[in-house]
């Protein structure tokens, strides 16, 4: 369960962490992109693994990280559905799923 949310830090599980996450099954792993504020299919490997039936996505405080239709599109190939949402928002979603989830949160811009 995430704890805590604020621009630039986050509390999963008690263990504060202040770079971009993945949160996958019962793990959490530090994050990062490709191609910066781009999310690209091969950003989500470990995610892709798993097979969620849900993937929230984080796209910072700002919204500032883009989801190109491709990405989506090969979400939508895996049988995943995405919700994208700003970090603050993505992380009260994420906490109120049920069901098998995972989580690519950007915690700045």
């Amino acid at each position: 369960m995430i704890e805590h949310y604020s621009f630039g830090r986050i509390i999963i599980d008690g263990k504060v962490y202040t770079s971009d996450v993945l949160i996958v099954g019962n793990t959490t792993h530090s994050w990062w992109r490709n191609q910066g504020h781009v999310l690209a299919p091969e950003d989500l490997d470990l995610i892709i693994k798993e097979n969620p039936q849900t993937l929230v996505v984080g796209i910072g405080a700002s919204g500032l990280m883009k989801i190109p239709e491709k990405t989506v599109q090969f979400i939508k190939d895996h049988n995943i559905i995405l919700i994208a949402e700003k970090t603050k928002k993505a992380v009260e979603t994420f906490n109120t799923l049920t069901g098998t989830k995972a989580a690519a949160l950007h915690l700045t811009c």
